[in-house]
C-alpha cells in the first residue's frame, strides 16, 4: 500500500467513527441497535474499493479493540467482541471487502451516471446488507440461542434503513467518481 492508500483508509476510518457519533436507536425486540456506521462501511467499499475500503474498516475495528470510544454509542474495548453485534462488526471487513470488490468491477468511467450510480447500488446492497446480515445474523442466532430464523426475522427490520443508507453510499460514490475518482479500475 502507497502513503495515499494509508492516508484515504484513514479517512474513511475517521468518517466511520464519526457516523459513531450519532446515538444508536434500540429496537427492543432484538439487542442489535441502528447505526449510521453501516453506512460507513458502505461508503468505504464503494470509493475506496475493496482494499483500502477494508482496511479502513480494520482499523476502525483495532482502535476498538484497543479500547477507544470508536464505535456507536461511544462503546469500545475487548467486550464489544463478546456481544450479540459481534457477527455484525466481524462482517464489517467483509461487507467492504464484497462492496469494493463488486464496485471495482462493474463501475465504469465511461458508463452513464445512472448506470454508474446503479452499479454503486447493487455493489453496496450485496456487501453493505447481504454480506453484513450473513455474518451478523448468524452470529446473533448462535450467541443468544434464539435460533435462526428469529434472527432473521428480527432483522427484517432493519432492511428499509439499510437500502436507504445504500443508496446514500451509491450518490456518493458516482459523486466523488465524478469529482475525484478514487476506485480502483479492475477488468
Amino acid at each position: 500500500m502507497t502513503t495515499r492508500d494509508l492516508v484515504l483508509a484513514a479517512l474513511f476510518a475517521a468518517i466511520i467513527v464519526a457516523l459513531g457519533l450519532l446515538p444508536p436507536i434500540m429496537l427492543g425486540f432484538i439487542p442489535v441497535p441502528i447505526t449510521a456506521q453501516s453506512m460507513g462501511v458502505m461508503l468505504a467499499g464503494v470509493i475506496l474499493g475493496a482494499r483500502r475500503g477494508t482496511v479502513a474498516v480494520l482499523l476502525v475495528l483495532l482502535l476498538a479493540a484497543i479500547g477507544l470510544p470508536v464505535l456507536s454509542g461511544g462503546r469500545g474495548g475487548l467486550a464489544v467482541f463478546a456481544a450479540p453485534t459481534t457477527g455484525y462488526l466481524i462482517g464489517w471487513a467483509f461487507a467492504a471487502f464484497t462492496t469494493g470488490f463488486i464496485a471495482e468491477r462493474v463501475v465504469r468511467p465511461s458508463q452513464t451516471s445512472l448506470t454508474q450510480t446503479l452499479g454503486f447500488f447493487v455493489a453496496a446492497v450485496a456487501g453493505g446488507v447481504v454480506v453484513l446480515y450473513a455474518f451478523g445474523i448468524t452470529y446473533l442466532a448462535f450467541i443468544t440461542g434464539i435460533g435462526m430464523n428469529k434472527a432473521f426475522i428480527g432483522s427484517m427490520a432493519f432492511i428499509p434503513g439499510d437500502v436507504v443508507k445504500a443508496v446514500v453510499a451509491a450518490l456518493a460514490g458516482r459523486a466523488v467518481l465524478a469529482g475525484y475518482p478514487l476506485l480502483p479500475a479492475r477488468a
